[in-house]
This record gives C-alpha cells, sequence and structure tokens, in this order.
C-alpha cells in the first residue's frame, strides 16, 4: 500500500511541477549564438496586429513569468491560429511553436508561468489571418537572474 501512496505522490509531485512553471527557453537554447543580420519587420501592414502584453517589452522581470501576446484581425478577417510561428532568434533558429501549440488561439498566446532563462532574448512571432496577410513582429524579453 505505502508503495501506491508514493507513485501517487510522485504523479502528483511531477504534475504541479508541470504546472507552476512551463518551459519556453532551455538553458542550452539562450547559449546558442545570436542570429545574424538585422530583424527587420516591414512597415504599414494590414495584416493582424501583435502586441505583448505580459511581460512589458523591453522591461526585466523574473522567471517564471506569464508569457501573453494578444492578437487582432484587421477588417472582417479571422486570425489563422495554425499559421502561428513562434522562432527564438538563435543561429540556428529554434522553433518554440510546439511548445506553445496548446495556448495559442485565434486571441493570442498565453502561457502561465513561462520559465526562461536570465539574458535578453529576442522572438520572431509570425501570424497570418484567413485573407492570407502576414504580420511578423520581434519581442525583446529581458529576464533577470
Amino acid at each position: 500500500m505505502s508503495l501506491i501512496k508514493f507513485a501517487i505522490s510522485t504523479v502528483l509531485f511531477l504534475s504541479s511541477a508541470i504546472i507552476f512553471a512551463a518551459p519556453l527557453i532551455s538553458a542550452k537554447e539562450a547559449a546558442l549564438p545570436a542570429a545574424s543580420g538585422t530583424l527587420a519587420t516591414r512597415g504599414i501592414s494590414r495584416g493582424p496586429a501583435v502586441k505583448l502584453n505580459s511581460p512589458e517589452a523591453d522591461t526585466p522581470v523574473m522567471s517564471p513569468f506569464d508569457f501573453k501576446v494578444a492578437f487582432e484581425a484587421r477588417g472582417d478577417a479571422k486570425i489563422d491560429p495554425a499559421s502561428v510561428k513562434v522562432i527564438y532568434m538563435k543561429s540556428p533558429f529554434v522553433d518554440l511553436t510546439p511548445r506553445l501549440k496548446s495556448v495559442i488561439s485565434t486571441n493570442g498566446i498565453d502561457l502561465a508561468k513561462a520559465d526562461v532563462p536570465p539574458g535578453t532574448h529576442t522572438i520572431r512571432i509570425s501570424v497570418k489571418d484567413t485573407d492570407g496577410r502576414e504580420t511578423n513582429s520581434v519581442l525583446t524579453l529581458v529576464v533577470n537572474k
């Protein structure tokens, strides 16, 4: 009976750890060299708006933090959540999209307790609407120790 209790308590402990912090960027990925070249995005676009709601852009935060990005379609178009790509701008690029699939919706990205190592992290988010218009937005996260 005590073995069953141990197994149950272990599963509950591991489940609670997953709930409290979700890895967004690993220390190994953060140690990769920065992507070379410019991170230019186009000017005026009729594509969807991408806005970092949490944490505030370029404002230092402590990890874990809530990572929230809002998408806003323009006109009669809708956001296509299947089109969303989240790329960590390292060399080589790191595709974060599979880690975020469950928290991407037509409204945006809502990841509670994102675990990110200390440093300055550049992330590119691409999203399309149902009319095929695309927006690429570059966000910077600054994480303190």
